[in-house]
């Protein structure tokens, strides 16, 4: 599922999971271990990126319309556990979008310090309200943290895509760079930031997504109640199959 190496002290996370990397409880939940114990290992900050033309498709939408209601009530929680160990883990993370990254995925690349794109590698962006299900929680607010504000409506309620360019022009990504370049412009980036001093960068780096743990503190646990129940909800996993039977098996 990942193909882990250290780099010069950088650990670079090759995500391997089926063509897609695409998000499913075992995917998820390894992913946030790795992120979990690379807190106390030696490496300096972390770069993750995936294979090919591929970052991170997503949800399994095809695992999720497969195992209905009760794999959602186990999912949501494992997303969570996925995001929250990557968008708060205290080293610089750097993300190289080798490829696409659509919905679940933009929110992974989203929880990183940089975001680094392979100028038309593939596209970014967050496709929930396509599919028919709303934001978790923590999945919202580092959407709403990482994106300009005045695009925020358009992202999410759009459902658009974007090409490299279009989106470090509206803010998706920090850089756009060549292929070839890639994975050396993301190192060199995760250097700059290890070079600081690991506890004010980790101090700083909390007070920077503070706004983030209060809102989730004050009102995570009531939407992400709402969320769920959408989500399970059977006109919500007849959307899904009508989605998947129209996109994902042409």
């Amino acid at each position: 599922m990942i193909d882990s190496k250290i780099t010069d002290g950088i650990a670079v996370l090759t995500m391997t999971h089926g063509k897609a990397n695409a998000l499913d409880i075992e995917f998820c939940e390894a992913l946030a271990a790795r992120f979990q114990a690379l807190r106390s290992e030696a490496a300096k900050a972390v770069v993750i990126t995936g294979q090919g033309k591929m970052f991170c498709a997503g949800v399994d939408l095809k695992r999720l319309s497969e195992g209905g209601g009760d794999y959602i009530r186990a999912f949501l929680p494992a997303l969570h556990r996925l995001y929250d160990a990557v968008f708060f883990h205290p080293k610089p993370v750097v993300a190289a979008i080798n490829g696409h990254a659509i919905a679940g995925g933009a929110v992974l690349a989203a929880c990183a310090d940089r975001r680094i794109m392979a100028k038309e590698g593939g596209r970014i962006g967050v496709t929930e309200l396509l599919v028919g299900v709303p934001f978790p929680a923590l999945a919202f607010e580092i959407v709403r943290f990482a994106v300009p504000p005045r695009y925020l409506p358009e992202f999410t309620l759009g459902g658009a895509t974007y090409a490299s360019e279009a989106a470090l022009q509206k803010g998706w990504v920090d850089e756009a760079v060549e292929p070839a370049a890639l994975m050396g412009r993301a190192l060199a980036a995760a250097q700059s930031l290890a070079a600081l001093s690991a506890p004010a960068f980790a101090q700083t780096k909390m007070q920077i997504r503070q706004a983030v743990s209060e809102r989730m503190t004050a009102s995570g646990q009531a939407t992400d109640r709402a969320v769920t129940e959408i989500w399970t909800a059977p006109e919500t996993l007849a959307f899904i199959r009508d989605y998947v039977a129209r996109t994902l098996k042409k």
